[in-house]
């Protein structure tokens, strides 16, 4: 694993100067460390060509979004959602929401991020905090149904929003964390939470995006 790390450092060294990989304690959730981006990185440094680069080609593992954190948070206090089922974690990016999970109960949990880059910083992840998580590229690749699906974070592009009719298509129960999506009004999900967080680390986003609303979807008695 210490070589993921140091690939993963050259990566984002190779986008953000001054970028490491560092291992990070959750502050609303410090059951989880990550090997997030160092909060010291100086993005005042970029050049125009890289800060057009990075926003074609971002770095989503680098951070734990907003959204991550809270499912995190919300899964670790809410454990019978996830107790004993078979998790699946749809662009899970750093692996936050599929390590809750693992950390829960879960039966079997599954990781998946077209991201290559991804699927190693969740690997890291992983052995970091101890815990067996089946890490794949193509959720519908996924060797057996899931019980219950997790999604935080992937609705800030709206061509996304179909997800939500894939997902419950192919589990019985979902969770979505998301900050992004006004006037959430998708069949079958209702709200059941809400909860202020962050990104770590920083990265001065609004503080919209820090209220996350918590939607769950249970199609296993329609």
């Amino acid at each position: 694993m210490k070589m993921i790390e140091e690939n993963l450092t050259k990566i984002i060294s190779d986008f953000i100067p001054g970028g490491i990989v560092e291992t990070t304690v959750l502050p609303q959730c410090d059951e989880i460390s990550l090997c997030l981006l160092n909060p010291d990185y100086s993005k005042c440094e970029l050049s125009v060509e890289q800060g057009l680069r990075l926003m074609k080609e971002p770095l989503f593992w680098v951070f734990c979004w907003a959204s991550g954190q809270a499912m995190a948070r919300y899964i670790i206090d809410n454990p019978l959602l996830i107790e004993g089922k078979r998790v699946l974690d749809f662009g899970c990016g750093s692996g936050v929401a599929a390590i809750a999970a693992a950390k829960t109960g879960a039966a079997k949990v599954w990781a998946s991020d077209i991201d290559p880059c991804a699927v190693h910083a969740t690997a890291l992840n992983c052995q970091l905090n101890s815990v067996s998580v089946e890490i794949i590229e193509d959720w519908a690749t996924c060797p057996e149904a899931p019980d219950i699906i997790l999604a935080s974070d992937v609705l800030y592009d709206e061509k996304n929003l179909p997800l939500l009719d894939q997902f419950i298509a192919c589990a019985p129960e979902v969770l979505v964390a998301d900050s992004r999506v006004k006037n959430f009004n998708v069949p079958f999900y209702r709200k059941i939470a809400e909860l202020d967080s962050f990104t770590i680390p920083d990265l001065g986003e609004p503080a919209e995006f820090g209220h996350v609303n918590i939607y769950y979807a249970d199609c296993s008695l329609t």
